[in-house]
């Protein structure tokens, strides 16, 4: 019973190929454009590393490598009791000075009344006077004390200044931390950019406003660049100019680091090219499915040149304009075969 059944489903796939027409391409001479390809890597245009701005101990970590989190959400916290000690500290010398400031305040208030009745002397009103401004001063320092103990209370907080993926988490729970300590690492995953090294003789060849074409060699896939900034500045040592090439927002898949190759248009040409999902590539062999005008399927190997960003790659030889090639190299396969068994 188990081969009579895997007979008929064989049979029905045979079955379902015949019945679904073989799409076909055209082998032909297309305007194609020239490319200079140069590799690069992806990063993120908000990219940023949040570090410690008080010392203390690493309390809480909220969030780890890979996390996404909202913009001022809080990311890590720092044992507060230091700072709240000192804070406390802070505003109660801001109440003590406050008082003084009244006082001394009310003084000189007093010592200008009995001035006025000749009660006491020019020294005494001047003394009452350098006093009221003293508390006047001190008052501001305190104030000063207060909001830096506060600021620095708040510091034991940390928040993130952006929505984003955490990259990197620099410390653990119970770590000692001191000012400028790295504390986590993120970016910003709406906005990436490819950044490459152009040598100085393409530059004029580039242009100032040059087509991109970014290709993805892991997933297969190009984007068309949003824009591009060739810097006005050369490295010393290799000689080549930077180019920022800003990648539309939101792209699904491509992320900091990423492996790349930027595609600068500098031309077009005639090339005789075939659609690239004609090709079968089968050990070192590299070859298609050629349709003749009777129907019959034959497989002929062929030598590729270069692919273009619009989906085609060129042929060097085995292949001829004019002629039509399977779109579908593994279902041309099948029919092929079965082609064979029937003759």
């Amino acid at each position: 019973m188990k081969i009579r059944w895997l007979t008929c489903v064989l049979l029905s796939a045979a079955l379902n190929v015949h019945a679904e027409p073989l799409a076909v391409g055209s082998v032909a001479y297309r305007e194609v454009a020239q490319t200079y390809t140069v590799d690069g890597l992806v990063e993120a245009t908000r990219q940023s590393t949040v570090s410690a701005q008080i010392s203390g101990r690493v309390k809480d970590i909220m969030f780890d490598v890979g996390d996404r989190v909202k913009p001022g959400q809080m990311i890590l916290r720092i044992d507060e009791r230091e700072a709240s000690q000192a804070l406390a500290g802070s505003q109660a010398q801001q109440a003590q000075a406050q008082a003084n400031l009244e006082n001394a305040k009310s003084a000189y208030q007093r010592a200008k009344q009995m001035f006025a009745q000749k009660y006491i002397s020019q020294a005494a009103l001047d003394k009452a006077e350098a006093d009221y401004r003293v508390a006047v001063g001190q008052v501001a320092a305190s104030n000063a004390g207060a909001n830096q103990a506060s600021l620095a209370h708040a510091y034991t907080t940390v928040r993130a200044p952006y929505g984003g993926v955490v990259a990197a988490r620099h410390v653990e729970v119970g770590e000692m931390v001191v000012p400028g300590k790295p504390l986590m690492t993120g970016f910003d995953p709406t906005e990436m950019r490819v950044i490459v090294s152009v040598p100085q003789y393409k530059l004029a060849e580039i242009g100032k406003h040059p087509e991109v074409m970014v290709e993805l060699p892991t997933l297969h896939r190009y984007i068309k660049a949003q824009s591009t900034k060739v810097q006005p500045l050369a490295d010393a040592r290799t000689h080549g100019t930077e180019a920022r090439i800003a990648l539309p927002a939101n792209e699904i898949g491509v992320y900091p680091g990423m492996f790349v190759r930027a595609h600068f248009v500098v031309g077009k040409t005639k090339k005789l090219m075939v659609p690239s999902s004609a090709v079968l590539h089968r050990s070192e062999v590299v070859a298609v499915y050629v349709v003749d005008g009777k129907g019959v399927i034959k497989l002929r190997q062929v030598r590729l040149g270069e692919a273009s960003v619009e989906g085609d790659v060129e042929v060097l030889a085995g292949l001829n304009a004019g002629e039509q090639v399977a779109l579908d190299p593994i279902k041309a396969g099948m029919l092929g075969k079965s082609e064979l068994k029937q003759n």
